[in-house]
């Protein structure tokens, strides 16, 4: 983990290329026995879904049987993104979704994975202030990392996340960097919380002792002030800015 230690306590000019980063965090990665990775961006509003990929690659024919077979729909590992903040491995996310319908087509993704040389991996999430914002997959054969050496990989994929961000894209990582600042009145979070719960205008009024039309005004001064398109896109970001849980 001596190289991981070394990338960590790297500081980064102005001046420097993503492609150095790259060939640096491909050396890292190869010094502790994985022979594929990637590190993409989550598509989303701050980053153009063709242009998710940072660094690395896949075994050759992956990612197009990969999409052929529509994999990312049940694909485990991706799933279980939703459930974790810190890195996991493979065989983790597949635990945790024994009792899905979908289980069979899981193994399926795995047995083809195998196939291309990614016998086992982990996976390491990157968050910002505005949930999951990057994913660096580490994979090859199979490599045990304990617990300590987990937590380096963490934050391994955090700081080759910005400074690779930075240096490709110094407007998305201002953006996605910056701190979220959102000013709520005691009504208008005592409306989100209920909003949350799943509750209509009518109920929301009858439980706070407000009309439904009161109950809207507040919905509406919410919606703006998150920048939500509808009440089910309120809810989804003050998830994910800790507003609500």
């Amino acid at each position: 983990m001596n190289a991981v230690l070394q990338f960590l306590d790297v500081e980064r000019n102005v001046g420097d290329s993503a492609d150095a980063i790259r060939a640096e965090l491909s050396e890292v990665i190869g010094s502790l026995g994985f022979d594929y990775f990637t590190l993409v961006r989550q598509p989303g509003p701050e980053s153009d879904a063709r242009d998710i990929m940072l660094a690395g690659q896949w075994p050759k024919g992956w990612p197009e049987l990969y999409v052929k077979r529509k994999y990312a729909a049940v694909d485990p590992i991706i799933r279980y993104l939703g459930h974790s903040q810190r890195g996991y491995r493979w065989g983790e996310s597949m635990l945790a979704f024994e009792e899905d319908p979908h289980h069979k087509r899981m193994e399926r993704v795995m047995v083809d994975a195998r196939r291309y040389g990614l016998e086992d991996g982990y996976v390491f999430p990157v968050h910002g202030r505005r949930g999951l914002v990057g994913v660096l997959s580490v994979a090859g054969r199979a490599v045990e990392l304990t617990p300590s050496e987990m937590s380096m990989m963490d934050a391994l994929a955090k700081k080759a996340f910005w400074d690779i961000l930075h240096a490709l894209d110094p407007a998305a990582y201002e953006r996605i960097a910056r701190p979220v600042s959102v000013q709520m009145t005691r009504r208008e979070m005592e409306t989100l919380e209920y909003l949350g719960y799943g509750m209509t205008s009518n109920e929301m009024g009858a439980t706070l002792g407000l009309s439904a039309h009161t109950v809207d005004w507040y919905m509406n001064g919410i919606q703006e002030k998150l920048q939500a398109k509808n009440r089910h896109h309120v809810v989804a970001i003050a998830f994910r800015l800790g507003l609500i849980s």
